[in-house]
């Protein structure tokens, strides 16, 4: 029976893995080892309960109690905390869904590639942070990852049996988000409420934010990089207001070929869930003359600044993503909080590169974990120092 773990097991990502290990005979079909979740311990319990997980993890030490509450007479052991994490994904299994949002999922992750297992990566933050290192790891083991990203799991599958040679360009699109038609002068009053609600996905608040700004596509960018080696100056973004197109692969022979369907992640879960076979997935099939018409364009750089960040990190390399992923993660949560408007995100995620540029790390290649978290840390201080000077 085919082992499996679920990291970021409540999330949105982790509910749709849910639904389709379900959907797909549950117990009786995979051999849960561990799911992982943050606060919601009780909605991590029902998941534990129903795939009968061997453990279940809460990335919270205090919520240790509830979870155990949650899952007494079950059988099914309870851990708390960072160290139960990284034990947590000790344990072999034959594919993990990486789903923990943020830089938080890159150890966990990174430590399952020691088994030779199939990593299916939504945790975009890792290769952003430590592209190098994570393809390494799993070369090392003779692991495989597999991409989760929709627009990623798309290029994976637009090149099965072409030349990487033969490629001209991939253009992921994105849907412009939340404010994609305002006019620009009212972006600096938006609020978090406003930026939390998606014209077409449904995903969790902080990817939807990513998505209005548009970090989350700059992270997708310099994902495709790291994942496929495409060189940056070959990867396009357009801004798709259907989602309908997920992503396009151009040839050198003038041909392309563009990966389309409904605009739910079930697909890119279930796709590395069966591969490299296609299994039937519960989601709604693309009517072409019902959609009518696809209209594209090219992202304008005044409304979308997070995208040029994004080129000048690949630029860098080395450090530069793990800093420029922490800056926006801090940034972020100013915004939420309330302490920082919309628009000064990418402000400050300027200004930590600036002043991370002075010296001479931000360019050193990553050569461990460690250094990747150490730049991590220095990243967000910096960012925090910008907002508290700054006041904004």
């Amino acid at each position: 029976m085919r082992r499996i773990s679920v990291f970021g097991a409540t999330g949105s990502i982790g509910e749709s893995t849910f639904d389709l290990l379900m959907r797909q005979g549950g117990p009786s079909a995979y051999r849960t080892v561990a799911l992982t979740g943050g606060r919601n311990v009780a909605r991590l319990a029902v998941q534990a309960r129903a795939l009968r997980a061997e453990i279940a993890v809460t990335a919270h030490d205090e919520c240790l109690p509830l979870l155990r509450e949650a899952l007494a007479g079950s059988g099914i052991e309870a851990a708390a905390g960072p160290a139960a994490l990284i034990e947590a994904a000790d344990r072999p299994a034959d594919w993990i869904m990486s789903a923990i949002v943020g830089a938080a999922g890159l150890a966990p992750g990174f430590r399952a590639l020691r088994h030779g297992t199939t990593l299916a990566l939504a945790n975009k933050e890792s290769l952003v942070t430590a592209g190098p290192l994570l393809m390494a790891e799993a070369a090392r083991h003779d692991a495989r990852i597999l991409p989760v990203d929709s627009e990623h799991s798309a290029i994976f599958q637009s090149l099965l049996g072409e030349d990487l040679s033969a490629v001209e360009t991939v253009t992921i699109t994105a849907s412009g988000g939340a404010f994609r038609d305002w006019p620009l002068d009212r972006l600096a009053g938006a609020t978090v409420a406003q930026a939390s609600t998606h014209p077409n996905w449904a995903m969790g608040q902080r990817i939807t934010i990513d998505s209005a700004s548009m970090f989350n596509k700059a992270l997708e960018v310099i994902e495709t990089r790291e994942y496929f080696g495409i060189s940056p100056d070959q990867i396009r973004v357009l801004v798709h207001p259907e989602s309908l197109v997920h992503a396009l692969v151009g040839f050198r022979d003038g041909g392309m070929i563009a990966h389309m369907g409904m605009p739910d992640m079930r697909h890119a879960i279930g796709y590395a869930l069966n591969w490299p076979d296609r299994a039937r997935l519960p989601v709604a099939r693309l009517d072409l003359a019902t959609a009518g018409s696809l209209n594209f364009h090219n992202p304008d750089p005044v409304r979308y600044p997070a995208l040029d960040l994004a080129r000048q990190v690949m630029d860098i390399r080395g450090l530069a993503g793990a800093a420029f992923n922490a800056a926006k993660e801090s940034a972020l949560d100013a915004f939420v909080a309330g302490r920082i408007g919309f628009i000064a995100m990418a402000s400050v995620v300027e200004a930590t590169l600036t002043q991370l540029s002075a010296g001479s790390a931000l360019g050193n290649p990553a050569t461990s974990l460690d250094n990747v978290f150490q730049m991590d840390a220095e990243a967000r201080r910096i960012a925090e120092g910008i907002m508290a000077e700054r006041k904004v």
